[in-house]
């Protein structure tokens, strides 16, 4: 089978910024992941992660490029995990960031499965809209929510004051 993929830039732009992508529910999201970084034009070398999203968009279990946990709390890794096995008619949705310094976020949406078309290459570029900004667009963070008041933690010790912080200059 066939999943057809409707990717969605997270921005704030007057313009919708949108690719459809074809690839086999067989695929791994690593190749879902080279045919999104293909299509919006990025050279695909910076680290990336997909999360398994519920219908209101919220972040759920990541699935990244590399386990990088130090078999602490291993995670799932793309090149390991199949399409048909995160996705499927019950569970449409994954949110993709690709490069965690710049924070390009994306909605990826699973739109509808169907039989795979003899002598289609997949994956397969069906459509594209809008093209992509030149930086990615800024994230505004909700912090009312975090409680976090500063002042809370003014506990008079001055940092640049070495001598009171009660710091062995020879430790090792």
């Amino acid at each position: 089978m066939i999943y057809r993929f409707r990717i969605i830039l997270d921005n704030d732009t007057e313009e919708d910024v949108f690719r459809d992508i074809e690839i086999r529910e067989t695929d791994s999201l690593e190749d879902l992941h080279n045919s999104i970084t293909q299509s919006f034009g990025f050279d695909g070398l910076e680290m990336a992660s997909f999360y398994i999203s519920n219908d209101e968009w919220e972040q759920g279990e990541e699935i990244s490029m590399f386990d990088v946990s130090e078999g602490v709390n291993s995670v799932r890794t793309m090149n390991e995990t199949l399409l048909k096995d995160v996705v499927h008619k019950s569970q449409t949705k994954l949110i993709y960031i690709y490069d965690f310094l710049t924070m390009w976020t994306f909605f990826v949406e699973l739109a509808e499965i169907v039989e795979e078309a003899e002598g289609t290459d997949y994956p397969n570029l069906m459509f594209v809209h809008g093209q992509i900004p030149d930086a990615a667009p800024e994230k505004a963070f909700e912090t009312e929510d975090l409680n976090l008041d500063l002042d809370d933690y003014d506990d008079d010790l001055d940092v640049e004051d070495y001598d009171d912080l009660d710091f062995d200059e020879n430790w090792n």
